[in-house]
């Protein structure tokens, strides 16, 4: 196999880049070897020296703990859990939450044998007190609600306050649009104006 059809294989394994899409990137990086592929093959490279997850809360950083659990702006006293990275970094481009964060790497799936030891929920639990309110953050999914549910019993000896994200019509949503099961969440939880 030549070195052009690995680079377009493994192009191909990125997210949202099938076979098509991988060919056209190959093709424009190879026109803009000194412009684009060499400086990204160096910053691949170093992100995959330096970068790895924080021991405390599992976001991805050059130093440990991230700069996230490192920042004492933050209040300590919140700590929001997430499936993934994604979810963490969603929440930090809104800038509405300015506590602490804890990534679990996953959601509990009986079906593809992801139980509580294949996510960082005992990391989790340690981190938890009286003092500590525990903010839900995970999807609105079977292995979501799932997920929250463990944690929420696990969670209940330590003393720690536990709250979820609000579940409902979306800001300039259309109830027409809506399904079911999102309307009848936004029925639940309704608050007093």
């Amino acid at each position: 196999m030549s070195e052009l059809d690995t680079l377009i294989q493994l192009l191909a394994r990125l997210p949202g880049l099938g076979p098509r899409s991988a060919r056209r990137a190959a093709l424009f990086l190879l026109k803009r070897r000194e412009q684009v592929m060499q400086p990204l093959a160096a910053a691949l490279g170093a992100a995959a020296a330096a970068v790895r997850p924080c021991a405390t809360c599992g976001n991805l950083d050059t130093a440990d703990p991230c700069a996230i659990c490192r920042d004492p702006e933050r209040d300590a006293s919140a700590i929001c859990v997430v499936e993934d990275l994604a979810d963490l970094w969603a929440l930090e481009r809104s800038g509405a939450f300015r506590g602490r964060y804890h990534v679990l790497g996953g959601t509990l799936s009986a079906l593809d044998g992801v139980g509580p030891e294949e996510l960082n929920i005992a990391r989790l639990l340690a981190r938890l007190g009286p003092e500590i309110e525990l903010i839900l953050a995970l999807n609105a999914t079977v292995e979501g609600q799932t997920t929250a549910h463990y944690i929420a019993e696990r969670a209940a000896p330590t003393g720690a306050r536990m709250s979820r994200l609000a579940q409902g019509v979306p800001i300039g949503g259309e109830l027409d649009y809506l399904d079911e099961g999102t309307l009848t969440a936004a029925l639940k939880a309704r608050r007093e104006m």
